[in-house]
């Protein structure tokens, strides 16, 4: 693959406005991305390489997050409420009381998805009904919703003046109103979270050419591949086979199996999803999902708040002066537990310390929770397939620590491969532009796919410390537990309601 011949966006900052609440700029976030092309353009010129040769534009984002803006002043109406944020928990604890038997799954079986803050639908009813701007504009019918990629899309087509307003299946299907059955936005969905179907974008498939940018340096360019971030990392992996699953370490930490054409529905707390649909009459495929909230992010926690490390590279040495939490565990749930529990009422809790527990100690248990959760997943996962994994492919920042991926080994009891070129998020959204129909800069055919190097870490504990220190890791879970109710609100008169 000739990576030159594509431009690839892959939109991951976060701003963290208040407690619990997690926000992004949308205009800094459109920015960002005609100052990271034109940088681009520039670099290729240095290298001597014609900007000609850039065939197509990939996009791969966030997928949860959910942005309204005007359609006629071409203005976001909000900043862009982020996956993780957790301000809907009261927004959901209402949906879930309206449903028969109060059940958090009442919309699984069209969406795969459980009633969470996760997901973009109770974000949305969030904004309509807490900004005026955004009630008044959907009223008018001035309002347009979208993830990141719709909202990219639509500015960088030409936005007020005739963007395109569309995304992906793999995004639809994160939002709560898309039926992964049918493949469309499904009216029942919609009504029960009280949306009009005007303001969805036409949801097409994560591999055809949606339009062309409209300025700069990339003018006349086609936009002809749109995934969402982890259904791009699992292209990337070239997870083509039913059966194959990958687990990328970035903020969080998100693990997906590919099942084939056909949707496995899970009963262990996992999230059945799209994972792609490379053209338009090509069938859809689907994964199981399992979403960890806090696994980069607990690296940062320590540096940003604690001031344990200096830099995030700095927790990998740190860990490996004990090689060992020594019994520290550490439940790392800021924004509760997503799966396999999906309880947003759980909180962080570092548990088992005595008085010989330092840093070093901490930062290991850091490390030993991303993997630890990983297990969790990887548990219900060989549940709901009915065949264990038998080696686990893994991508993202995190899997530079050397440490974290033999500790990963370690915990799973399964080998870790990690291939050569880790950002394969950026890489899946390339792919699916450059196989589009009418770009055709390679195909994506079995027989086309290029072997990858890899790394491979094998397991090198034995299999009865491994369970011993998974149970203690369950154990701590259960502590974290049921710590948050739905926050009491002010009534501006110093009291509370």
């Amino acid at each position: 693959m000739q990576l030159s011949q594509l431009f690839l966006l892959d939109i991951t900052t976060l701003r963290h406005v208040c407690k619990s609440w997690v926000e992004q700029d949308p205009k800094e976030i459109l920015q960002s991305v005609y100052d990271c092309m034109e940088r681009t353009c520039e670099k290729l010129g240095q290298l001597h390489i014609d900007v000609s040769h850039i065939k197509a534009v990939g996009v791969t984002n966030q997928r949860e997050t959910t942005l309204v803006w005007d359609k006629e002043t071409g203005e976001p109406l909000y900043n862009a409420i982020v996956w993780l944020d957790l301000r809907t928990q009261s927004t959901v604890e209402r949906l879930i009381n309206k449903t028969p038997g109060k059940s958090k799954n009442h919309l699984k079986h069209k969406t795969g998805l459980p009633i969470s803050t996760y997901f973009s639908a109770v974000k949305l009813r969030w904004l309509m009904d807490n900004v005026e701007e955004v009630a008044e504009a959907v009223l008018t019918h001035r309002a347009m919703f979208g993830t990141v990629d719709s909202w990219l899309i639509w500015c960088l087509t030409g936005g007020k003046s005739g963007g395109v307003h569309v995304t992906d299946v793999t995004n639809a299907s994160r939002t709560m109103l898309f039926n992964i059955h049918t493949l469309d936005w499904d009216p029942e969905l919609c009504r029960y979270f009280g949306v009009p179907m005007e303001i969805l974008p036409k949801v097409k498939s994560s591999s055809e050419i949606y339009g062309s940018m409209n300025s700069g340096s990339l003018a006349g360019v086609p936009i002809s591949g749109c995934l969402g971030d982890q259904s791009a990392a699992l292209v990337g992996q070239m997870c083509f086979q039913d059966g194959q699953a990958k687990n990328t370490y970035g903020t969080g930490c998100f693990l997906l199996r590919n099942t084939g054409v056909e949707p496995v529905m899970s009963d262990h707390g996992l999230l059945t999803t799209i994972a792609y649909k490379l053209g338009k009459d090509a069938p859809a495929y689907y994964a199981l999902e399992g979403s960890v909230a806090i696994a980069g992010a607990v690296v940062r926690w320590l540096k940003d708040n604690m001031g344990i490390i200096r830099s995030s590279s700095e927790i990998e040495k740190l860990a490996g002066e004990v090689g060992s939490s020594y019994g520290c565990y550490f439940v790392p749930a800021f924004s509760g537990l997503y799966a396999p529990y999906w309880e947003p009422s759980a909180r962080g809790i570092i548990c088992g310390l005595t008085q010989f527990t330092n840093r070093s100690h901490l930062a290991f248990a850091a490390l030993e929770a991303v993997c630890f959760q990983t297990r969790e997943i990887l548990d219900a996962m060989n549940q709901d397939y009915g065949v264990p994994l038998s080696q686990l492919q893994v991508d993202g920042g995190m899997t530079s620590n050397r440490l974290l991926m033999q500790l990963q080994a370690d915990i799973l009891c399964v080998p870790v491969v990690k291939p050569s070129m880790p950002e394969t998020t950026a890489l899946g959204a390339a792919m699916a532009a450059g196989a589009a129909e009418g770009v055709g800069v390679w195909s994506l055919a079995p027989g086309d796919l290029a072997a990858v190097p890899t790394e491979r870490y094998q397991p090198q504990i034995n299999t009865e410390e491994s369970e011993f220190r998974y149970a203690r890791w369950k154990k701590a879970v259960q502590k974290a537990m049921n710590w948050e109710t739905t926050e009491p609100v002010s009534n501006g008169n110093g009291t509370v309601d």
